[in-house]
């Protein structure tokens, strides 16, 4: 797979995710678990909230969607995807030269 190819036409930039990759649990080093692949549940994500369809409908390719949706919805309880947001908020603002 060439870099920046995803599995879907959509998926994250190397740019952007290069921006957020730090930011994200899982990590090796720090408490908790470690991720499986960050960037394929962000790609996950994504995908449904691009398409709008079921969690269910989610390609295999994915994983198992029901553990993506329950992964999705513990990032929301700990406030993950709104820190996402401020982020990228943050830099849009502050990026501007």
């Amino acid at each position: 797979m060439k870099e920046n190819e995803g599995i879907h036409r959509h998926d994250i930039s190397d740019e952007a995710w290069e921006r957020i990759k730090d930011l994200l649990p899982g990590q090796a080093g720090k408490r908790g678990g470690v991720a499986k692949d960050n960037r394929l549940f962000i790609n996950a994500v994504a995908w449904q909230t691009r398409t709008g369809a079921p969690w269910r409908d989610m390609p295999p390719e994915f994983g198992n969607w029901n553990s993506i949706h329950k992964r999705f919805c513990r990032w929301r309880a700990k406030g993950i995807w709104k820190m996402l947001a401020d982020a990228a908020i943050g830099e849009a603002a502050g990026g501007i030269r």
